[in-house]
């Protein structure tokens, strides 16, 4: 247990930092000494005139921009702590093996403070000098003697936790690292009701979720984690660490965070900020693949499952290589009175000697005209002439050799290669030979033609397709950083699709193999970082949960040995009873007025509410919410103090959580999908996205696998 814990009455009681007796005046007095220095760089920074260092306007607009995002990130959240926690070091950092160095105190917060003088009022929670604060415990101190976190209230410090790290426990032993989980202030802060967006868990991370937090830019992470874990928060803040440590390298290469949907995306989206990075990107897969189609199509499950196939890669290979044609005569280039022949057999050695590099297409098709060009170029110098780089770009752009490289290898668009092979049974089957069946050539194959490519119902999985065939052609340029999130659900080629984003850069890949609930789920992370091109990735397990009560996780658990076989099951580290409900509703027709009556007894507690149900009984819910005179939100409109009812499909409701969840019929949410076990993996989902209690409803029999 913590060694002393002291929080005061009400936030206003008046500090007295010159009293020894009031250490928590003392503190509040440093806030707000943190704060006044915050605002003094803040003012530093707006007070910039970039006329004095530039006269060049484009420099003044980089310059100007740089200040705005400075002044931005130097921004102070009133309802955001600017510090949580304090280090006080036994010795002076890095002089711990110094005759009589003095230790050092630091406190721990979100982004780094200093005063007029450059002395350090807040350290970054990155710094290396902040990481004992995640790390340290009583049989690993790393020379820290006290620990201290400390308890807001709506932006005012009202208490403070100590952790004397050096000595022994209250029974006189060593307390191990998992003591941590028994800090008060940790749990509360990990309880608070949540209204608005997804928030940081800066405060809270643990130390298995610290060291990938912290791991490398040089090599890929994989997190498999159950509900609850903090995956995603771990995510996050992994890229929050990066940017930090390699800022310049990233500011260079890019960073990009991609969410299975823009709710999620939505959900997320102000996690970073509030760490102080602005400048991260977010995405969905589908806005990676943007080709320039309309997707206003969609597939059946089985046609879907078949193009998303890793063998699709091969088929799109051939199919654009196809293209490349024997040479059927010499190319006779003419410039002024002399007439220069290169044999077709020299210009197919040519086209075989690339073929032979496996080139990109493009690159291929740009390099043949230039080795045409060298050729005519060499009979030039044999024949006395002295012709330089400009003759042979000259030569390059010669209608004859123009010509011949159009003949032999003509530039291709993927989106009409595409539309070909989805119309043309023949020329799929001269490229799917030995790929795949029969039958899966039938189910690619459109039953109407399109005309052109944009008369064409281009379904997702389409899009994925032709971002595949461009890349074919054409280098997809690649990130410093990716972060996939609910990775489990991709198919091999989306993740083609995302591993050519970060072919030369790293990737944080985030998901549970137990929530995969789409036809083409991925069974295994060694599968998926196969296809995503990191086979040597680093496969991390988070058991741990922090979000979902044991009572509610527990439950939620029975599903496992049916959804995925052989995978640990969350071990919640929050007791929590009566946090969960299960109530039968003896008639069908009463099933609407018990779910309104449910989020009617949610309400009465403070934070957020999800009704979850299948997306066939939303309209249903919707219309009885409204009948009842209760409004509610859609998934990806933010919850505020007066609006906590959010009526969520349990198609959208993967990566959310809410601190009460109503669930409406789970055999409906079960039945919604193409198939059972997928719609046991929907219903866990469903299961696990309260933080302090589950109410499920149900008029039908509870699937088997949950009974129990």
């Amino acid at each position: 247990m913590p060694a002393h814990v002291a929080e005061s009455d009400s936030p206003l009681d008046p500090p007295d930092p010159l009293d020894p007796r009031d250490p928590l005046a003392r503190e509040r007095a440093h806030l707000a000494a943190s704060r006044a220095a915050l605002r003094g760089m803040r003012e530093d920074v707006q007070a910039l005139d970039i006329r004095d260092v530039t006269a060049n306007w484009v420099n003044a607009e980089v310059l100007q921009s740089q200040i705005d995002d400075r002044i931005k990130a130097l921004a102070d959240l009133s309802h955001t702590p600017l510090f949580f926690g304090r280090l006080d070091y036994l010795h002076a950092v890095g002089g711990e093996l110094a005759e009589g160095a003095d230790g050092e105190r630091f406190y721990i917060g979100r982004r780094h403070v200093h005063d007029a003088a450059g002395d350090p009022m807040v350290i970054d929670w990155r710094a290396p000098v902040s990481q004992p604060y995640y790390q340290a415990s009583r049989t690993n101190p790393q020379d820290v003697g006290l620990r201290r976190r400390f308890g807001y209230t709506s932006g005012e410090l009202t208490a403070y936790e100590d952790e004397h790290l050096t000595e022994p426990g209250e029974d006189g032993s060593e307390a191990g690292p998992g003591a941590e989980h028994t800090s008060r202030l940790l749990q509360a802060e990990i309880e608070r009701p949540r209204v608005g967006p997804m928030r940081d868990i800066v405060a809270t991370i643990q130390p298995e979720q610290d060291e990938i937090v912290r791991s490398g830019l040089g090599g890929t992470v994989c997190v498999q984690g159950g509900p609850g874990t903090g995956k995603t928060a771990v995510g996050l803040h992994r890229v929050a660490y990066l940017l930090y440590a390699h800022r310049e390298r990233l500011a260079r290469t890019g960073t990009l965070v991609i969410g299975p949907n823009r709710s999620f995306l939505h959900y997320i989206e102000q996690v970073l900020p509030a760490l102080g990075e602005l400048e991260v990107k977010q995405a969905t897969v589908d806005d990676l693949v943007r080709t320039g189609v309309e997707v206003r199509g969609e597939d059946e499950a089985a046609t879907a499952v078949v193009k998303g196939d890793a063998r699709m890669a091969e088929v799109l290979r051939r199919a654009i290589r196809s293209h490349v044609t024997a040479p059927a005569e010499s190319v006779v280039v003419v410039r002024g009175s002399r007439r220069w022949r290169v044999p077709a057999y020299e210009i197919q050695e040519m086209v075989d000697e690339l073929l032979a590099r496996d080139m990109r297409y493009g690159a291929a098709h740009e390099a043949l005209p230039q080795r045409i060009a060298h050729a005519v170029l060499v009979r030039m110098e044999e024949a006395g002439e002295a012709p330089d780089d400009r003759v042979q770009n000259a030569v390059a752009r010669n209608p004859a050799v123009k010509a011949a490289v159009k003949a032999v290898w003509p530039a291709v668009d993927p989106a009409k290669l595409v539309l070909r092979l989805l119309s043309d049974a023949e020329f799929l089957a001269a490229h799917a030979e030995g790929l795949l069946s029969e039958d899966e050539q039938k189910r690619l194959l459109w039953a109407k033609p399109a005309r052109s490519v944009k008369s064409a119902k281009w379904s997702a999985a389409d899009a994925v397709l032709i971002d595949e065939a461009g890349d074919l052609i054409a280098r997809t340029h690649s990130l410093g950083h990716v972060v996939l999130d609910e990775a489990q659900d991709l198919s091999p080629m989306q993740y083609r699709a995302v591993g050519r984003r970060c072919s030369t850069g790293s990737a944080t890949v985030l998901g549970d193999l137990a929530q995969g609930t789409t036809p083409w789920s991925t069974e295994s992370w060694s599968e998926a970082l196969f296809h995503l091109g990191k086979a040597d990735a680093l496969v991390e397990e988070l058991t741990a949960g922090f979000r979902v009560p044991r009572e509610v996780i527990a439950y939620a658990s029975r599903l496992l040995p049916a959804i995925s076989p052989g995978l640990a099951a969350v071990e919640s580290v929050r007791e929590s009873p009566g946090s969960l409900a299960v109530r039968e509703v003896p008639e069908a027709e009463a099933l609407d007025s018990a779910v309104v009556a449910a989020c009617e007894e949610s309400l009465r507690h403070e934070g957020s509410i999800g009704l979850i149900a299948a997306d066939a009984r939303i309209p249903a819910l919707g219309a009885a919410l409204t009948a009842a005179g209760h409004a509610y939100l859609s998934p990806g409109e933010e919850t505020t103090a007066a609006s906590r009812l959010t009526l969520v499909p349990a198609s959208l409701a993967k990566g959310l959580e809410y601190d009460y969840v109503v669930l409406d019929e789970p055999a409906a949410v079960v039945d919604g999908e193409p198939d059972e076990r997928t719609g046991l993996r929907r219903l866990y989902v469903a299961l696990t996205r309260a933080v302090s209690g589950l109410t499920v409803l149900h008029a039908a029999p509870l699937p088997e696998a949950l009974k129990g």
